[in-house]
């Protein structure tokens, strides 16, 4: 069977928005996730509000396709730089992705 992703809407808090999902795999029953973007993000990155729940679906996609019996994907889960880099990537143009993450900009203004 194939898994079904539902967004089931968000919550938007002082520090971040969180967007919830119900996942499908096996009829009849399903699992709720939720993934947390900082609002920081949104405002020190190109990364739009609009792109929230495409972002936040993506990571959930990807960590639902690592899982294995013994392995499940967690329950709640936060989008940092190495997701929004990747989002960048796939997502926006390249005159868009001159954006790096504070920690890589540090090493490089050092070489």
């Amino acid at each position: 069977m194939k898994i079904l992703i539902q967004m089931e809407g968000f919550i938007v808090s002082a520090t971040s928005r969180t967007y919830n999902f119900q996942v499908t795999d096996t009829p009849g029953e399903f699992r709720k996730f939720s993934v947390e973007v900082s609002l920081e993000s949104f405002q020190a990155t190109p990364l739009k509000f609009q792109d929230g729940p495409l972002i936040t679906r993506e990571r959930l996609e990807q960590e639902l396709d690592r899982e294995t019996e013994a392995l499940h994907a967690e329950a709640h889960m936060r989008i940092g730089d190495p997701d929004i880099l990747q989002y960048l990537g796939r997502h926006y143009p390249p005159k868009m992705r001159t954006w790096t993450p504070p920690s890589k900009a540090r090493a490089t203004d050092r070489a």
